[in-house]
């Protein structure tokens, strides 16, 4: 398998999925603005949202992909395990869910005690989020067929998948929007119909590869009890960077209303490179990574773990400084429209900024963090994130008062290059990662790159005052030119200094 062009494969269709996010977010923002409503929404779609990051793709997928690459690399009974697993979790996520409904109002005035003093928020708030709660079970049983899916080397599938939320989304916001009241309501039913959707999709392809679990309680299944013991230190390590999430969202309930809405939209905009690259490449990596462990190729593990640290720092490194300087061009495109004002453009601004200082460290995390979960180690990877947890709660009391919203957006960007660091510093401290020869020439050279992509973007750009009056004729046209300045720039200037797409091909574990 060649990792390069798997890496394409799902980049393209995450992009796909990024691209309907932000055409999601348009009409979010055209539709419903920043302010009371929507405060309310991403509150609760961020609760449902945390629990499949923490149980499902966090803690979950790094304690069952390396176990299921293992049993199938052993030839052992892969479909026992996979049964197992799934009916264990089905329950898990019902009980979670029903739990979630009930104790919804008890939820929101520890995640977001801000809101307290606002009847009408925190109701709105309780509302949404009950109806949004029940995502989880579908989101997590998604998770589960993309780690078997991945596991097999079929990547399309679970990249495209997310789009389907995107899709429910769109409609919802666009077509049915005023039959509902308040019409924010229809936002988190969105949320319940893409779960739906992204399951319905996948089952019929676990069906075709005779991998679509079945009803299995077997406590005693060995497989079944690895991953239980794995996945309570996954679980706390996962944990400790969605508590520091949590807390930037405690923190800003009590800040000017619309922040939380700043910090989600230049969040959406982290998440394009984010997930395009970052999520592309831990996706790919880690059942390579699995298996080379498995088959014990110590060296094929780490000259895997240095092709996925230079792609990351080729095309992270340009898109965090892309972002800083095209923060007005790229927010006032896509979301200064209706309800979204100038004001509202400016205060996302210095949200992105802040944030695009962290976007190498956060997508690096993706890259090292399967160097330990691909070898079953979970407890170095909790011990960095405590100790992130800590900076980054101390980083967001230094910065608050002086930054406000921006200041909760800088400190998770520090906090992930301090992870990304630490990850780093133990990976070779253990020799698990040893550089392959080369790297201080090949950084020069992306870094010189990069000046050029700046400079040329900066100069091209023209006044953001202008970004801020204009129609959305002009700036669709003018972004688009800007984009593709950018990547000329770059790209050629890669080119200039001897860079090859061949020389970046890397073959995967069979």
């Amino acid at each position: 398998m060649n990792l390069l062009r798997a890496l394409a494969t799902v980049s393209s269709l995450t992009m796909i999925s990024r691209v309907l996010g932000y055409v999601r977010d348009f009409f979010i923002a055209r539709v419903f603005g920043a302010g009371l409503a929507t405060d309310a929404f991403f509150v609760a779609f961020k609760i449902p949202n945390l629990l499949r990051r923490l149980f499902a793709e966090g803690a979950f997928s790094q304690a069952f992909v390396p176990i299921l690459a293992e049993h199938r690399n052993r030839g052992e009974d892969t479909k026992a395990l996979i049964d197992t697993i799934a009916t264990l979790l089905f329950l898990a996520l019902v009980g979670a869910a029903a739990l979630g409904m009930i104790a919804a109002p008890v939820i929101v005035y520890l995640t977001a005690p801000g809101f307290s003093g606002e009847p009408e928020r925190f109701a709105l708030t309780v509302t949404l989020l009950r109806i949004t709660f029940p995502y989880i079970v579908f989101i997590s049983l998604v998770a589960l067929a993309a780690g078997i899916l991945n596991t097999w080397s079929q990547f399309s599938v679970p990249a495209l998948t997310p789009a389907l939320l995107n899709v429910s989304f769109i409609a919802g916001a666009v077509f049915f929007a005023e039959s509902f009241d308040p019409p924010v309501l229809v936002l988190a039913w969105a949320v319940f119909a893409g779960g739906v959707l992204q399951l319905a999709l996948q089952v019929p392809f676990l069906a075709r590869m005779g991998l679509l679990p079945r009803w299995r309680l077997d406590f005693r299944h060995p497989g079944m009890q690895r991953v239980l013991l794995l996945m309570a230190p996954a679980a706390f390590g996962v944990s400790v960077s969605q508590v520091s999430l949590l807390l930037n969202q405690i923190f800003a309930s009590f800040l000017q209303t619309g922040s939380v809405s700043w910090l989600y939209y230049a969040d959406r905009l982290m998440e394009f490179p984010a997930g395009v690259l970052g999520v592309a490449l831990g996706t790919i990596l880690l059942p390579s990574l699995s298996k080379h462990h498995a088959g014990g190729a110590a060296e094929d593990y780490s000259r895997l773990l240095d092709w996925g640290l230079r792609l990351t720092l080729l095309l992270a490194l340009p898109a965090a400084v892309a972002l800083a300087v095209l923060a007005i061009p790229l927010i006032s495109t896509l979301f200064q429209y209706g309800r979204f004002s100038a004001e509202d453009a400016a205060m996302t601004r210095q949200a992105l900024v802040a944030y695009s200082a962290g976007l190498l460290g956060m997508i690096f995390v993706k890259i090292l963090a399967p160097g330990f979960y691909a070898r079953q180690n979970v407890a170095t990877p909790v011990k960095i994130g405590l100790v992130t947890l800590g900076a980054t709660q101390l980083m967001n009391l230094a910065f608050i008062v002086p930054l406000k919203h921006a200041g909760l957006a800088l400190a998770i960007g520090i906090g992930a290059c301090l992870n990304a660091l630490l990850l780093y510093w133990y990976l070779r401290k253990a020799k698990i990662y040893t550089p392959q020869a080369g790297w201080l020439l090949f950084a020069t050279k992306v870094a010189l790159a990069t000046l050029a992509m700046a400079a040329a973007l900066w100069f091209s750009m023209g006044a953001e005052a202008r970004w801020l009056a204009a129609d959305w004729q002009w700036k669709v046209a003018m972004l688009a030119g800007l984009v593709l300045l950018g990547v000329a720039a770059y790209g050629g200037s890669l080119v200039l200094l001897g860079f090859r797409v061949k020389d970046f091909s890397q073959k995967g574990a069979a």
